[in-house]
């Protein structure tokens, strides 16, 4: 049972972050007058498949995917689909191939999918806050616990924390996140204090070990609730994303940098996996997770690589500064790199996946 509850939950967050994706460059390429060959959900054989307004529209048999085929795209997927579209659309084109747009309105079509994928955390995130029992927690320190380090080092109650390690916090996981990431149990603190910004130097907190000898940070503050009032549920759900959206970029960062292993990239089956422990543990950590991928794959997708959509819009804004469109030899050999790369890379997570599966390692 447990692997149909996984299926269905990888099936769900994977059809549902790609659809989403795709549903934005076909929005707006439908918007700006741009034909669409063919929209796709799902990879391979096609199961159900109709013509309306001179767009196939497909239902394929691999959950794992999806496309939009716009007219004078070259790229993989318009390709894929010349391949696997079991038949041409039935009525004639209804607008004009991409090529032929201004730069404008094609930079809108590569990006519109990566800013579809932060509306529907966004949307979720609204969701889970509106429905979630307990109160929102804000940023305002209620009650320093008596004693406790960081209390004696500067923070007091009703304090307003507005960033630690000069980094700013937008939620109340900003400031665990930022604790978390420091390895002396000791950060720098901005807070507003009586309607004044007040910097906290070296602001320390208490630690306990657990039974494996290991040490952990004691925060000694708890925090006031929110009312869960519309204006509270949206703004908290906005600030989510940029919480998630820091967090992903900063792994990214520290991975560049060697501060985090490259060892510890997982990829499609330790992403599965991930998804498998929500589902068991229900409903909500399923969407929370499904929050967390979505908000990657778009922030990924905007990545300056030439196969990413971001390498695309690069190659469109030399296109609108220079007047010339970058030599399509030089787009295909720079993507095509790009592309091969990715795939080592996703091979080389997928192998972590792999060995962490027969070591028992948790993800």
């Amino acid at each position: 049972m447990s692997f149909f509850i996984t299926f269905a939950a990888a099936v769900f967050v994977f059809g549902a972050v790609i659809a989403i994706h795709e549903l934005g460059h076909f929005l707006v390429a439908k918007a700006c007058g741009i034909q669409v060959n063919e929209f796709s959900i799902g990879m391979g054989p096609a199961l159900w498949h109709t013509c309306r307004h001179g767009t196939q529209y497909s239902l394929r048999l691999l959950p794992v995917g999806g496309y939009v085929a716009l007219e004078g795209e070259e790229s993989p997927e318009s390709q894929q689909a010349e391949h696997a579209a079991t038949q041409p659309p039935q009525e004639p084109p209804v607008g004009i191939p991409l090529n032929e747009a201004p730069v404008w309105q094609r930079i809108l079509v590569m990006a519109a999918g990566a800013v579809m994928n932060f509306v529907l955390g966004f949307v979720v995130l609204v969701a889970l806050i509106a429905s979630q029992e307990d109160a929102i927690t804000s940023r305002v320190i209620y009650e320093v616990e008596q004693g406790a380090l960081c209390g004696q080092t500067g923070l007091q109650a009703g304090d307003e924390v507005l960033a630690v390690n000069g980094r700013r916090c937008f939620v109340a996981n900003d400031m665990l996140y930022e604790l978390m990431r420091t390895a002396s149990y000791q950060a720098d603190f901005t807070v507003r204090r009586d309607g004044r910004t007040v910097e906290l130097k070296d602001v320390r907190f208490d630690t306990w070990q657990d039974e494996a000898g290991e040490t952990h940070m004691r925060l000694g503050f708890t925090v006031y609730g929110l009312k869960k009032t519309p204006q509270n549920v949206l703004k908290e759900a906005a600030n989510s994303v940029l919480y998630y959206g820091r967090i992903i970029f900063t792994s990214l960062v520290d991975l560049l940098r060697g501060r985090e292993s490259i060892n510890d990239l997982s990829g499609p089956v330790g992403i599965v996996t991930a998804i498998g422990q929500a589902a068991s543990y229900g409903w909500r950590d399923v969407c929370d997770l499904l929050v967390l991928i979505s908000i990657n794959l778009g922030i990924f997708n905007l990545l300056p690589f030439p196969a990413l959509d971001g390498g695309k819009v690069v190659f469109l804004l030399i296109e609108g500064v220079t007047g010339r469109a970058v030599p399509e030899k030089i787009q295909g050999n720079l993507t095509l790199i790009t592309f091969a790369l990715l795939i080592v890379l996703m091979l080389f997570a997928t192998y972590n996946d792999i060995l962490r599966l027969i070591t028992g390692t948790v993800f």
